[in-house]
């Protein structure tokens, strides 16, 4: 008789701890399993909007952002970049931007909510190189008219301080300007779209 209870409770044991054992495994299992579905910290900021401080930036400097893993461009253009907008019309394609992929909310002629700030995705529109950015005249400005802007060295496209795209260059569209808005004077919040915000 004392065999059969010692047998018995050493059945329910082995039952409770193979029971115990199997359940934690399960849980093992599941838990990554569950997570997996999950899109990933690195999937999620692919297309996360991106908050940058552009008041500390100098009069005439760029700051590169990255979003969607694309770099966008961020100019505090100076008065005068921002008055000589007017001077290259006759040499562009689409001075008024009527063709250009940017946000219904941003001025067709200085492409930007504020005039002071200009953002643009620094991918040249003909095949994806990314432009330089060359602020006045000198040795890397692609000719003597030049008044800044953007060049691409890939195949010579040439874009004003306001990303209009010249006449006569391979890039067919002016540079795109992404959704962005502002959550202060200056703290820009780019990919969220500024009507809707």
């Amino acid at each position: 008789m004392s065999n059969d209870g010692t047998n018995t409770g050493r059945r329910r044991f082995l039952t409770a701890a193979t029971s115990a054992v199997a359940a934690a495994g399960a849980v093992g299992i599941a838990v990554p399993f569950l997570g997996s579905w999950n899109p990933s910290a690195k999937a999620k900021a692919a297309g996360a909007p991106v908050k940058f401080d552009a008041g500390k930036m100098e009069p005439g400097q760029l700051v590169r952002v990255e979003w969607r893993g694309q770099p966008v461009f961020v100019i505090r253009r100076t008065q005068a970049q921002i008055d000589s907008l007017i001077e290259n019309d006759g040499d562009l394609k689409d001075p008024e931007s009527l063709a250009s992929s940017q946000p219904t909310y941003v001025d067709s002629r200085n492409r930007a909510v504020k005039s002071e700030f200009l953002v643009l995705v620094g991918l040249c529109t003909h095949l994806g190189c990314s432009p330089k950015y060359i602020k006045k005249l000198d040795s890397a400005a692609p000719d003597a008219s030049w008044n800044g802007g953007f060049f691409c060295a890939c195949h010579g496209s040439k874009f004003d301080m306001a990303g209009r795209v010249y006449k006569g260059v391979p890039a067919s569209e002016n540079l795109v300007v992404p959704p962005y808005t502002y959550e202060t004077d200056s703290l820009m919040i780019i990919g969220v779209d500024g009507e809707n915000a």
